[in-house]
């Protein structure tokens, strides 16, 4: 691994880390959420009753925690750089009495597994963080058996996802971001149609599909948004934090000017599209 991907992989770590609390306190929110795009990965899985899964960058525990379920006979491996993150999804298992899950800390660039020890593996908005997609997809296609699936989410491109670009274009604004470079990682780093496509043909897989899920994030108020978006979103955070307390809070209302426009039958609703991506390792 490179030194700049070295980099990236240590600033991520440092960045999951601190935002758990975030995510826990939030977590039933996230799962409702996310819920139609984990079920989308899961569903492209074809799990069977005695699965070996692999949930990548799996965070708080989804959707692996939901395949879990699924699996009885088999089992659920949550891999994270995080252990923050990975500490939540423990007492989450714990909690639904799911004996067949184990957290692992690890990167995607170089998964701590032989080849061919899963049936499925599964990643949901985890791809497009990665230093190097191809180096990732890769080790997934290599920790799968023949036969085995891989299905990941990734987020669609910017114009379908207003619940993201509303807050980072309204910082944008007021502050000077860097212009990230081509291809870093990045919220819309994989949202062209058909890139997800190519990064898994590119690996090896076979029987490649792609379709977009749509849903909407949903907030009672600019508040409930506004403080959601800044305990989970990473982005967001390190966008704000390069703000000084005048341009926060300018920030703020244009954020609560804006969110008018997205309200419907006394909430906010904001879209929120996502590439489904799948594949079967040969």
């Amino acid at each position: 691994m490179s030194a700049s991907a070295e980099r990236i992989r240590d600033q991520q770590r440092s960045t999951w880390d601190e935002f758990s609390t975030g995510w826990r306190k939030w977590d039933a929110e996230v799962l409702g959420w996310h819920a139609p795009f984990g079920d989308a990965v899961i569903e492209e899985a074809r799990l069977r009753p005695d699965s070996a899964v692999l949930d990548v960058a799996a965070g708080t525990g989804e959707p692996g925690l939901t395949a879990a379920a699924l699996v009885p006979r088999g089992s659920v491996t949550l891999l994270d750089l995080s252990a923050g993150m990975l500490r939540v999804a423990s007492e989450k298992a714990a909690a639904r009495g799911l004996d067949n899950v184990r957290t692992e800390v690890g990167d995607a660039a170089r998964l701590p597994f032989d080849d061919g020890t899963f049936d499925a593996v599964l990643c949901r908005f985890g791809v497009m963080f990665f230093p190097s997609v191809s180096a990732a997809v890769e080790e997934m296609a290599r920790v799968a058996r023949p036969g085995a699936r891989i299905s990941a989410a990734v987020w669609g491109r910017a114009a379908e996802n207003p619940w993201a670009t509303l807050i980072l274009g309204t910082i944008a604004r007021h502050t000077e971001l860097p212009v990230p470079t081509t291809g870093a990682p990045g919220l819309f780093r994989c949202a062209a149609p058909g890139y997800m496509a190519r990064v898994f043909k590119d690996a090896g897989l076979a029987a490649v599909s792609e379709r977009k899920v749509t849903t909407d994030l949903v907030k009672g108020s600019p508040e409930l948004y506004w403080e959601f978006m800044t305990e989970i979103a990473t982005t967001v955070g390190v966008g704000l934090a390069g703000a000084d307390r005048e341009s926060r809070e300018l920030i703020r209302s244009d954020v609560f000017q804006l969110l008018g426009r997205y309200e419907h039958d006394g909430a906010i609703r904001l879209r929120s599209t996502a590439t489904i991506v799948a594949g079967t390792r040969v």
